[in-house]
């Protein structure tokens, strides 16, 4: 079932905080790799392009049962709008792919191509480490919001992948389930996010494990 923290806004006063009371771990990072410097695309630096990371195609995202998947193409830059709970973390030279179905479940795929292992190892850490408190960090954010997350576990697939699910609820009544995974794979860090309209049953976690376990086989 995976591990599950709820976290519940209370009161009629939540101080909001800004992705400053997050900024130290992203500052070490610079500090110890340059950001700037050492996110720099594999590709750029001489790679084959042949070597560079691929993309999901649609038949590999967790099965819709009455739409098929469809991609739009891999994007250079930073989706827009950002994605919820890893987005301001992502670099400039971030890329992107999505997906989506007929109805409303979608998707999305970001990569991040770092010159050496070292940074995209604390990379894949800070992304995860968004994500562990993504709930909090949306419920003050919104105090209207009230956001659940489990923790889906660990996979053994190259440098290794977690998943975890996040569902939020409104006090308008929508209530939405997303499944992220942060992946690596040498300098390769991906993450896959999967959502729709929904709550953890309707999460399609066996699935999504799956597609996981591919996106981060297709990296090299």
């Amino acid at each position: 079932m995976g591990e599950t923290m709820q976290i519940r806004a209370r009161g009629t006063r939540i101080t909001r905080i800004t992705r400053s009371a997050l900024a130290g771990g992203l500052a070490a990072l610079a500090a110890v790799a340059g950001l700037a410097a050492a996110a720099v695309p594999a590709a750029a630096a001489g790679q084959d392009p042949s070597d560079t990371p691929r993309y999901l195609e649609p038949a590999e995202l967790p099965p819709h049962p009455s739409s098929p998947w469809y991609a739009g193409p891999v994007t250079a830059g930073q989706p827009d709008p950002l994605p919820m709970c890893v987005g301001e973390a992502l670099p400039s030279i971030t890329s992107h792919r999505e997906y989506w179905t007929e109805l409303d479940t979608n998707a999305q795929q970001l990569t991040v191509e770092g010159r050496s292992e070292q940074w995209s190892k604390e990379f894949a850490a800070l992304l995860r480490k968004d994500l562990a408190g993504c709930a909090r960090t949306l419920m003050q954010q919104d105090p209207g919001i009230t956001a659940t997350l489990k923790s889906y576990g660990h996979l053994n697939v190259e440098e290794g992948a977690d998943v975890y699910g996040i569902h939020t609820a409104s006090a308008q009544g929508s209530s939405d389930i997303n499944l992220f995974s942060v992946g690596r794979d040498g300098a390769a860090v991906t993450v896959v996010r999967w959502g729709r309209m929904g709550t953890f049953k309707d999460a399609q976690v066996a699935d999504f494990r799956t597609t996981t376990v591919t996106a981060v086989n297709k990296l090299y």
